[in-house]
């Protein structure tokens, strides 16, 4: 059986196929909700789950803070914090 290290982008290269989509895809500020395909991305996330809308992150630690503080605010957020802040 073939295994698959899925723990981060940085384990895999894209193929030519992948680099050639990359390099065509139709790009936009996701910011400013001018993204094609992080719309559609959100759209599909928000239709699935039977929502008005959906928000993507960019990785797993994003999504845990966007679930702290919308459950439990800036103040109590900070709390479950234990580490040093970066300088």
């Amino acid at each position: 059986m073939k295994v698959v290290d899925l723990r981060s982008d940085t384990m895999t290269r894209p193929t030519s196929a992948m680099s050639q989509a990359m390099a065509e895809a139709e790009v936009g500020d996701d910011v400013f909700g001018e993204d094609p395909t992080v719309n559609a991305l959100e759209k599909m996330a928000a239709d699935r789950m039977g929502k008005e809308a959906a928000l993507f992150v960019a990785s797993g630690t994003m999504g845990t803070l966007v679930g702290l503080l919308a459950q439990c605010g800036l103040g109590a957020a900070r709390g479950l914090c234990t580490c040093a802040p970066v300088a």
